[in-house]
């Protein structure tokens, strides 16, 4: 047999089925109450490949300088190839068909779906369970795929994605830098019954950094993820483990929320209805009937756990359970501190206990979610924004932190988080590199000033203006800090930046911008020299894709995690025409109302493709802060085109940012059937709207003076656009030069645009503005009610 069931598998197979499988199957063991799944072992991998005759080959593709980003993307696309292209053996498919239609004998759905077709061809999540995870020395958790919501249709191929996931570029690098030989990690793939959760969270059955005898229980709306990753902050409650006493709630307002698509099966983020907002997510009876299941799941293990846990239909499900790695051997139930804290005499550090000093000094609160007191100036980061002046001894103010941040979090002296909970990726770091941290603060980016004194303590969760008292004993910084920065305002209307070239990225980023509003592709092949075929003719496909895809990265990299907007191809014939190739383009007495944008797109769709393959391969890269813009639209039918062309080149629109820009009064005009073709934002391009919609040649001197972007027309247009993308839930931008002038900038937001985007040397100048008028709106609205 191919596979094996969960209630079959036990810790001892580990090296057959995985650390994730084994830890289910053990769960399942002990009476949990375990969705029904089934394990694809890593044996029926590794004969796949050995049968298959393609296991030298892809051992040797991937064996390559892992610092060489050419060589590892052409040795993960190559591995990949590999193995998804590779038939599956007719009885392995047969044995997990046959295991997955078993699925739906089981007494309890989960999967929230209760119709005919779902109880034959029900809902599972596909997880990979690499053989070497968790190892004492070595992580390679997170590296590999999971595909939620998987149906019969298309199981086999998401268990080979699984297995394929193993030679991602992260996991090569990751290997050949960590020195492991390939050919030694296997991978096995856990399908399991979809939980549809109304609620879920996190419990850990002892304090995760203390070690104290109390069980604290994350929960929010929908399904995990966004509780996991530290998307939303979480409900927090606090039970006595020996009473089952709740000592402590604390009820976060929970913005968003992940959820299963009804019509595609997708995740999908989905804001949180106003009353649930600020509702509390767990009853008394949930948390009673948690407390039990987290009391059942450590003495089966025998040492503290860290619990996954979904609610669906009243019924708890446990996901996955893991050992709390962050507490020292004399913190743990049962040791002598321990005793100590739980008769009460340690309890004056206790996160639950009634604060001391004066209330006047705390600045902001959250969860205190690793334990100690650090002092330091507050260098407020946003994301991956500025890592580089996060100085020895700083402490790290930001929205959320991300992977990418450890390095800078291991100069930090504190971290302070407004998002996020005890499971987030800032407490869960921040306990394994030994750094006090709170999270969850809410206001932290908006109320902490970069460069500001503040002493923030760990245990307790508070934040404190000022350097800590000598006998707080502070984590001491080891060098002075940086001279503070300028602060951007903090503005709901987000401020973006233009950028014409991938090279001017760095310098854009410093400005402080929420973004990249426009970062033109044409710019990219200009710089070439040749046209796109010419360019083709000599170097060949590929080559012109990596070009692409190089430049698309730098600027990606740059602003990740913030959105990077990137046009496709919009090169009027007379410019093209003065490149290497561009003999053959049209003369044409008017280019700019002629034979580009996307009707230059749809006209040679071999060559858009091009650029929608470097879309894609930019996504496969991670980077899913890249945004796709078609520029030049006139009407719904050119969207439905260009969707089309997009998902044939492998991009999903319905998951990726993808939109338009408005430079014409016809798109203006069209707005609601363009919205319905399924864009996700609009730009306004005034240079071209404005002249379209006047008749005015701006580069004409005869009428120059008559160019107005304020003109009532043009702002008619605008006003109207975004009233209705508004209603029909469509984000709007402008990038045009109009965006940086004081007044267009008042008419946006009054309108109620959702973001504004300007040139480098305005961007700081338009953040203020936008601050300026939102502070008169607001002052108005309170004066007036």
């Amino acid at each position: 047999m191919a596979v094996s069931w969960l209630d079959e598998v036990r810790s001892t197979d580990v090296g057959t089925v995985g650390g994730k499988a084994a830890s289910l199957g053990e769960l399942t063991d002990a009476g949990l109450p375990v969705p029904s799944g089934f394990v694809v072992t890593a044996a029926t991998y590794r004969e796949f490949i050995e049968t298959a005759g393609i296991d030298k080959e892809l051992f040797n593709v991937v064996d390559v300088d892992h610092e060489d980003s050419t060589a590892l993307r052409e040795a993960h696309e190559r591995a990949h190839q590999l193995i998804v292209e590779t038939p599956m053996p007719d009885e392995v498919k047969q044995d997990i068909l046959d295991s997955y239609y078993s699925l739906n004998t089981t007494e309890s759905r989960t999967d929230g779906d209760t119709s005919d077709d779902s109880e034959s061809d029900p809902f599972v999540a596909v997880r990979s369970s690499a053989t070497a995870e968790d190892l004492p020395d070595a992580s390679f958790a997170g590296q590999q795929e999971t595909f939620l919501n998987v149906r019969s249709d298309n199981l086999v191929d998401r268990v080979k994605e699984c297995w394929a996931s193993l030679f991602s570029q992260r996991a090569i690098y990751y290997r050949n830098r960590q020195g492991f030989s390939h050919s030694n990690v296997d991978i096995a793939v856990v399908v399991q019954q979809m939980v549809d959760a109304e609620k879920s969270g996190v419990m850990f059955t002892s304090h995760p950094s203390s070690g104290d005898p109390q069980i604290i229980i994350e929960a929010a709306w929908g399904l995990g993820e966004a509780v996991v990753s530290g998307a939303v902050s979480p409900d927090n409650y606090t039970v006595d483990r020996e009473t089952a006493e709740t000592t402590s709630v604390s009820i976060a307002e929970k913005k968003m929320m992940m959820v299963k698509d009804a019509q595609t099966g997708e995740t999908v983020e989905q804001d949180v209805s106003v009353d649930k907002r600020d509702a509390r997510v767990l009853s008394d009876d949930e948390i009673a009937e948690l407390v039990a299941l987290g009391k059942k799941v450590e003495s089966h293990y025998g040492e503290p756990q860290d619990v996954e846990w979904a609610i669906y239909d009243g019924s708890v499900h446990m996901l996955q359970s893991r050992p709390i790695t962050t507490i020292s051997d004399d913190t743990r139930p049962g040791s002598e501190s321990n005793q100590q804290a739980s008769n009460g005499e340690i309890n004056a550090d206790s996160p639950n206990s009634t604060e001391s000093a004066n209330d006047a000094e705390i600045l902001v609160r959250g969860l205190g979610a690793s334990p100690g007191i650090a002092a330091g100036e507050a260098r407020v980061v946003t994301k991956l924004d500025h890592l580089d002046q996060v100085s020895d001894g700083d402490i790290i103010i930001t929205e959320m932190t991300m992977p990418d941040m450890v390095p800078a979090m291991k100069r930090a002296s504190g971290i302070i988080t407004d998002e996020g909970g005890m499971t987030s990726h800032a407490s869960i770091v921040s306990r394994e590199l030994g750094v006090p941290a709170v999270v969850g603060a809410g206001s932290a980016t908006t109320t902490l000033d970069d460069g500001q004194l503040v002493t923030l303590d760990g245990d307790k969760g508070t934040v404190r203006e000022g350097e800590a008292e000598e006998e707080e004993q502070p984590h001491e910084p080891t060098e002075d800090a940086r001279p503070t920065t300028p602060v951007k305002p903090m503005t709901a209307t987000e401020v973006k930046v233009n950028v014409s070239i991938p090279e001017a990225a760095d310098r854009a980023a410093a400005t402080g911008a929420d973004g990249v509003g426009l970062l033109r592709m044409e710019h990219m092949v200009l710089s070439l020299g040749k046209t796109p075929e010419q360019y083709i003719a000599d170097n060949g496909e590929r080559a012109y894709i990596d070009e692409l895809v190089d430049d698309m990265r730098t600027a990606a990299e740059e602003f990740y995690p913030r959105p990077v907007r990137i046009r496709t191809l919009d090169a009027p014939t007379d410019e093209f025409r003065q490149l290497e190739g561009g003999e053959d383009e049209p003369h044409e007495h008017n280019p700019m109302l002629g034979y580009r944008g996307i009707r230059r797109s749809l006209d040679a769709p071999e060559i858009f493709k091009h650029e929608l393959d470097a879309f894609r391969r930019i996504y496969e890269m991670g980077y899913d802060n890249v945004e796709l813009m078609l520029p030049l639209v006139n009407d719904a039918e050119e969207v439905i085109q260009a969707r089309e062309l997009m998902k044939r080149a492998g991009i999903d629109p319905s998951t990726q940012e993808w939109g338009i820009m408005i430079e014409t009064p016809a798109a203006a005009l069209e707005i609601e059937e363009i919205a319905e073709a399924g864009v996700d934002f609009v730009s306004f391009g005034t240079n071209d709207l404005t002249q379209y919609t006047l008749a005015v040649d701006r580069n004409n001197e005869h009428v120059a003076d008559q160019f107005d972007e304020l003109h009532p027309a043009v702002l008619s247009l605008i006003d109207n656009t975004i009233e209705t993308c508004r209603d029909l839930g469509v984000k709007t931008s402008i990038c045009g030069q109009a965006g940086s002038k004081p007044k267009m900038v008042q008419f946006l937001v009054e309108a109620g645009i959702s973001s504004i985007s300007a040139n480098i040397d305005a961007v700081q100048d338009v953040q203020h503005e936008v601050k300026r008028v939102e502070q008169r709106l607001i002052l108005d609205s309170v004066r007036s009610s």
